[in-house]
């Protein structure tokens, strides 16, 4: 696996030996990138300069991605130790410390932002029916910035109950991964 594109295009990311950790193939994740860069969603590329969550990070390769392309930090949740450590490893191997952190979290029940993010990315396990309870924790704590945008990766005919205060845009099928786009407008602006 590789980063795609910006100053780190082509730099190799550490990936599991074992199935642990489900990386998002570079075809669906360069699909997703050009939708970002071209600035439909938001004005601009939405990672310019961007505060970034990478919820359920794995290897780290959306957060590493935005940051390549131009994404001023990002943060890294990841609960499990052994995909941790591949992050961190990948973190280093391309220089990206000083704009990266990493939480030892779960998402779900992530811990208070000490700031709010405008772009996030949610990868959770495929079918096991996380991403509902995590956009709930996550806006919860502060984790998105109002009018975030908000990527969640599902399994192609897997279905996300929207959480309130989030609206689709959209949602977008490459192979076996569905992209669906959302904008948090935060719980008390949600309707009833």
């Amino acid at each position: 696996m590789r980063v795609i594109a910006g100053k780190h295009r082509g730099r190799k990311l550490a990936t599991p030996e074992n199935k642990s950790v489900r990386p998002t193939s570079e075809r669906a994740r360069e699909a997703l990138f050009d939708i970002l860069a071209h600035g439909r969603l938001s004005e601009g590329a939405a990672f310019d300069d961007a505060l970034v969550l990478d919820a359920f990070a794995g290897t780290g390769a959306f957060g590493l991605e935005a940051l390549s392309r131009g994404a001023r930090r990002v943060t890294f949740m990841e609960k499990d130790r052994t995909a941790r450590a591949l992050l961190e490893q990948n973190i280093a191997a391309l220089g990206e410390g000083k704009q990266a952190s990493v939480l030892a979290a779960d998402a779900t029940r992530p811990p208070r932002a000490s700031g709010a993010c405008s772009l996030a990315f949610l990868d959770p396990p495929y079918r096991e029916g996380l991403a509902t309870p995590a956009l709930k924790a996550l806006g919860a704590m502060g984790w998105l910035a109002a009018g975030a945008l908000v990527i969640v990766e599902l399994a192609a005919r897997e279905d996300l109950d929207l959480s309130p205060g989030f609206t689709l845009i959209e949602d977008r099928r490459y192979g076996a991964a569905k992209f669906v786009f959302l904008r948090y407008h935060g719980e008390k602006s949600a309707a009833p």
